[in-house]
């Protein structure tokens, strides 16, 4: 039977499907309205299983606040041209919206959501078919404090979320701290909140460059004084480069490695241990002044810390959670 233009646009309207796809749906169907939805569903479900092995690392996040509550949306797909598009970019906002609204915990729940009594997967494998690309809800985080802000970078690849301890905090101080932990990546919020294995980590790489370098320093020491230029000799390539160049000679590199690991095992054994513990100390510090939110220079005055930048707006407010969702590297 002909099928009429105007019940194909009735039928793109309500399932967003290409043109010819609802002409082969309607003509399948003989103009059956219903049933050819079923067919432009089982299309998508189709497309989903056969691009389940495809990877999906584009996409697009948002993130949305309500009373107390944040959360950010993860929707994946293949290719940048998909993500950008508006129809993909509408259904990550009804995820969020619906997942805000419903005070979703985890990302199952959000999957389980029903936006137009269909569930959220549902309308995931519905977009599969409309664009031919595999499509996931790669990510999704929410936080609970007395005041909560987010913030959502250009392009819609990252976006961040951050809680508070204390009510009334203004939407321009929120915002300022959800675009420093955007900018600068902290890995926890305080001290406290750094895993210990990360903080061991850090002290084990800390004690050996330590020792190293007391080591190099007392090796450069030891080959200066027996007239030797460190430069020269600071690796077996550099030393027969700098042989072939005619800068040294075989008896000078030959004594120069003498010297070299003579003076290296000497400092290697009498290292001072509270000197050591003094520089690895200062190297945590630092870390944690990189690396930890309250304690990173505020991005906008490198004369505070965002923890003295919070404490400045309001007396006794401090940050106690972020979640950053990035989908491009760091």
């Amino acid at each position: 039977m002909a099928v009429s233009i105007e019940d194909i646009k009735k039928l793109r309207n309500m399932t967003g499907a290409g043109m010819m796809d609802c002409k082969n749906a309607l003509a399948e169907t003989e103009g059956d309205i219903q049933a050819a939805i079923e067919i432009i569903r089982k299309k998508g479900q189709a497309v989903a299983a056969k691009r389940e092995d495809r990877q999906a690392s584009e996409g697009c996040v948002l993130s949305a606040v309500k009373a107390g509550f944040a959360a950010i949306v993860a929707l994946k797909c293949e290719t940048d041209f998909v993500a950008k598009n508006e129809s993909f970019r509408a259904l990550t906002k009804q995820i969020l919206d619906a997942a805000v609204a419903a005070g979703a915990k985890n990302l199952d729940e959000v999957k389980a959501l029903k936006l137009d009594d269909r569930t959220v997967e549902e309308h995931i494998t519905d977009e599969i078919g409309k664009t031919g690309e595999k499509m996931e809800l790669g990510a999704y985080e929410c936080i609970e404090a007395p005041s909560v802000a987010a913030y959502d970078h250009l392009g819609n690849k990252l976006a961040t979320i951050v809680g508070f301890n204390l009510e009334g905090v203004s939407a321009e101080v929120g915002k300022e701290v959800a675009m420093q932990v955007a900018a600068m990546n902290p890995v926890a919020v305080n001290r406290e909140a750094v895993p210990a294995a990360v903080i061991e980590e850090e002290k084990n790489v800390a004690i050996e460059k330590t020792k190293s370098e007391q080591v190099r320093k007392a090796v450069e020491a030891a080959l200066k004084k027996a007239g030797f230029n460190p430069n020269h000799f600071d690796s077996d390539d550099h030393i027969a480069s700098n042989i072939t160049k005619g800068w040294i000679t075989e008896e000078d590199a030959a004594k120069a490695r003498e010297i070299m690991a003579e003076a290296a095992e000497k400092k290697a054994a009498n290292l001072p241990q509270q000197m050591i513990d003094n520089i690895v100390n200062g190297r945590i510090n630092k870390y944690y002044k990189e690396n930890v939110l309250l304690e990173q220079e505020y991005h906008r005055d490198a004369t505070l810390t965002v923890g003295q930048y919070l404490d400045k707006e309001m007396k006794g407010l401090v940050a106690v959670e972020f979640k950053r969702v990035n989908l491009n590297q760091d």
